[in-house]
Order: C-alpha cells, then structure tokens, then sequence
C-alpha cells in the first residue's frame, strides 16, 4: 500500500482521506441502523421543492462552515489564515502534517467536501426529522438569498 501512495504523491494525505471515507460510511451506516430501529421509513421520492430547499441550504451551510470569519476558530485547529477572500469571506491553508489533520483541514476549507456531509445531514434531517430540517433549511436558504441581495445592491452605482 505505501508503494501505492509513493507511486501517487507523497505529499497527498491518503490515509487521512481513507478515514474520512470511513467516516462518512459508518455515520450513513448508524443513520440506516437508526431508522431501522425506530421504525422511520424513507418516503417514495422527495419534492422538487425540498430538494431546491435543502440545495440552496447545503450551499449556504457549506459556505458557513468552510469560509465565514465568524465560524474560523472551528477551522483554526487544522487550518492558516491566509487573507480575506470576497465578501465576508477568508482564504485558510491547511497546516497539518498529520494525514488525518489534514484530510480534515481540507473538508474545514472545501464547501465542495464539506457539501456532501451537509447535504446528507439534511437529507437525513427530512427522513427523520423533516419540520425541523424544513425550518433550518428555509433559514439558510434566506440567509443566502439576502446574501445574493446585498452582492447585487453592493454592486450597484450610483
């Protein structure tokens, strides 16, 4: 296996991915037994309008998480400060050594990766708890539409 990592870079934390990976499969695995043994069935097919909802609420949680200044002491452990980046935003660099500090400084500071968590948290949340997620997912996607509005009113000239 290490001839494998060598062979694909050594400077890429493979075995902090592998985890993260298992990470994700053991959280999906106790939410599959959970429903199981609370008797919570999964509905025929979701609505085009959850999905929008929780979409949208996945992209603003994910730019929460990933990016916002007030949520940086949560990254500060596995990441740097860099500089501001955008409106409201920073640019981090990951500085850890470790592979599994660093597989986990970069879902801190990708909204790509930290998106799919998110995303199945919520999607989990409308199985399970879905007027509660409906509620959580209807204040981030407002938060994200005010965001929208204030680029857009920021952006105009006067």
């Amino acid at each position: 296996m290490r001839r494998v990592w060598q062979a694909y870079g050594e400077d890429r934390p493979l075995p902090g991915y592998l985890l993260a990976i298992g990470s994700y499969a053991v959280l999906v695995g106790a939410v599959t037994v959970a429903g199981r043994l609370t008797g919570v069935r999964l509905p025929e097919r979701f609505s085009l309008a959850d999905t929008a909802l929780v979409g949208v609420a996945t992209h603003k949680a994910s730019r929460l998480l990933t990016k916002e200044a007030v949520t940086s002491p949560l990254r500060a452990p596995f990441t740097r400060y860099e500089e501001p980046e955008g409106h409201a935003e920073l640019k981090e660099s990951v500085r850890s050594d470790h592979p599994a500090g660093h597989a986990i400084g970069e879902l801190l500071t990708c909204p790509f990766c930290a998106g799919v968590w998110i995303a199945s948290g919520l999607t989990a949340g409308l199985v399970f708890a879905p007027r509660l997620t409906r509620l959580v997912s209807t204040a981030l996607t407002a938060v994200a539409a005010s965001d929208a509005l204030n680029l857009l009113y920021g952006n105009q000239k006067s």
